[in-house]
Formats: structure tokens, sequence, C-alpha cells
């Protein structure tokens, strides 16, 4: 059976989708609204186009096209992500010049052609809610740290004492002992303003606490294997469920270290083994994986075991590759413990039905 490809490049106001043969010849195009009605035209002209096998390709861009894709899915769609950079590629290595979103489209139908083995979409709606509470915490973490930087700039100016800059400005007794201390300054109206910044920092701990419980809640119950690694908290399981969005999409750890981007790229000739950093992947998910590299060589004597017998075996190697080689293999290891934790949850559904 043939197969039609449909790809589509979201927006926030517009999804143009491009439907192409398996070839990769272009069939048709069509432009269609975000909400609901828009969604099932788009669905309606797809079911209108071909009789044959379809898979949708959409463009991986974050936050816009999850509503489209649960719709998809949900109507028993097959859908697979395209990541934006082979998109890009691919759109480069066209003969049709310039951008727009047809031919954006195009290239991303193109590029489902090109890889077969991308990762498919499916609905996990646990790993959607830690996805989302734990974006809205680090934005939380993000305003709380610039409230702190105009805090300090204040109580510099009104006593260098009040903050000698090595002392965080989180804790409840800190803040504490600083409200006192700026009560009992004159009145004015940087004190004022310090006062209320003060205040705005302490609702800020209130609200990142409480998605701190949140988060470990939802997470515990579903990645026992997962925590036990070392440098793996509940909020780094979180972030890492969360971006990874379903480990049994992935076919191999290999495919999950493309998607995290901790893969070597090689970069070499003449018999002289070379690999470069990956600037692909997600790199929400790398960071991830660096700070758990960085946490085990601190505390973790395999992984210092592991650091030495690679840099045995290549006694030319930089640092950073080094630690490049370490996130590699931690990746395996995440792998494994998330198909193990997916293996777990399947089997505790299965036993409750």
């Amino acid at each position: 059976m043939s197969m039609v490809v449909i790809g589509i490049d979201p927006h926030k106001s517009s999804h143009t989708a491009v439907a192409v043969d398996h070839n990769g010849r272009k069939l048709a195009q069509k432009t269609v609204t975000t909400d609901t009605g828009g969604i099932l035209a788009l669905w309606r002209w797809a079911a209108a186009l071909a009789s044959a096998q379809v898979l949708w390709a959409v463009e991986d861009g974050r936050g816009l096209a999850g509503r489209l894709v649960r719709t998809l899915i949900g109507h028993g769609a097959e859908v697979v992500w395209v990541p934006p950079k082979l998109m890009a590629q691919c759109r480069a290595s066209a003969r049709t010049r310039g951008k727009s979103d047809p031919i954006d489209a195009l290239a991303v139908a193109r590029a489902a052609l090109r890889e077969p083995d991308l990762p498919t979409a499916h609905l996990d709606q646990t790993a959607l809610d830690l996805r989302l509470l734990t974006d809205r915490r680090e934005s939380l973490v993000t305003r709380r740290t610039a409230v702190i930087n105009a805090l300090r700039w204040h109580l510099h100016d009104l006593d260098p004492a009040l903050d000698t800059g090595t002392t965080s400005l989180t804790g409840p007794r800190t803040l504490a002992t600083l409200t006192t201390a700026l009560h009992a300054l004159p009145a004015s109206v940087r004190r004022d303003l310090a006062l209320d910044l003060t205040s705005e920092i302490s609702a800020l701990n209130e609200h990142i606490s409480h998605y701190d419980q949140r988060i470990t809640e939802l997470v515990t119950p579903i990645a026992p294997t997962l925590l036990t690694i070392v440098g793996v908290g509940t909020l780094t399981a979180a972030k890492i469920i969360g971006e990874t969005a379903g480990i049994t999409r992935f076919r191999s750890s290999a495919a999950f270290a493309m998607h995290a981007g901790t893969a070597p790229i090689p970069v070499w000739s003449s018999g002289k083994t070379q690999f470069r950093l990956n600037r692909s992947g997600n790199r929400q998910l790398n960071t991830c994986l660096h700070r758990i590299a960085i946490t085990q060589l601190a505390h973790h004597p395999p992984a210092r075991d592991y650091r030495d017998r690679w840099t045995t075996r290549h006694p030319h190697a930089t640092t950073k590759a080094t630690l490049r080689a370490l996130k590699r293999h931690l990746t395996n290891t995440i792998y494994r413990a998330m198909t193990t934790d997916a293996t777990l949850q399947q089997d505790q559904l299965n036993q409750a039905a």
C-alpha cells in the first residue's frame, strides 16, 4: 500500500499542511485555523485526499502543536515529530528557494520520508502534566531570581551590611531577619520598595514549594527506578519524563540518545576517529543529563571509574569529550530505568484491569 505523508508547519493562529506521495512529490496543501473547526477541516481534507495509509509529520514546535497532535491521535492517526533542525536541513537541500509556511510544511513531510525512524507521538497525560508543572516552576524560579537581584541593589544602597552577597535570600529565617532590619531603618521610598520585594520573594517561595509538592506526588509512584540513579531527584526526574514524553516511543537507547542530543557526531577521515558535540536534540533533556553527569563525577565513584577507563582508552581526549562520553553512558542507564518503570506501570494497569 502506498503512503501519503502530510507535513504540518504549526503556528499560533494557523496550521499549514502539505501532502506528498511516497516519492516526496507534492500533492496538495491546505491552511486551517488552530481551533477545533480548523483541525476537523484538516482531518476531512486528509481523508478525502487519499485512501492510502496516511502518516502525519508535525514540526516539533514547543507548545504550538499539542492540541493538534492530541486531536489527530484521538482520531486514530499515526503522528511523528520532526525536529526543527531536520526540517531546516531538508528545506535547504530542496530546489525551492525561500521560506514560507507551505515550503516549511513540505520540508517537514520530506524529512519524515527521509528519516523513517522518527519517534512517534502518543498521548501521555502524566508526562504532559509534569512538563507543564516543571515549566511553570522554572518560570517562578527565574522571576524570584530577578526579584532577589533587584532587592540586593536596594540593600546595597540602604546599608551594605544588610546583604554581604554570600547569603541566600530565599530562606524564611533570612527573610524574617531582613524584614525586621528594614523596618528599623528610617522611612524612605527605597526602604518601602525593599520591603515590598522581600514580601514578593516570600510569596514566590510559597508558590515554588507548592509546585515542588505537586511534582513530587506525581513523580514518586511512576519513576521508582529512575529515582534510584545518583543525581536524579524528583525535579530532575520530572523534567526527564516530561521532555521524553513516553520512553516506549523510542525503539532503542540509541534513538533516545539522538532525541537527547547525546549521540556523538562523527567528524573524521583518514582513519583518525573523532567526534564532536551534538547540538541537536532536546536541549532541556540534554541539560538534565549534564547536571546528572556533573553530580555523579563529584559523588558517585562508578562514574569516576568509567571516566578514568574511558580516558585511558582515549589518552588524547579533552575533558569535554570525556564528559560527553559519560553523558552518552548515562543515557543508556536512564533509558533502561525508564523502560523498567514503564513496564511496571503497564503491569499495574493489567492487574487492575
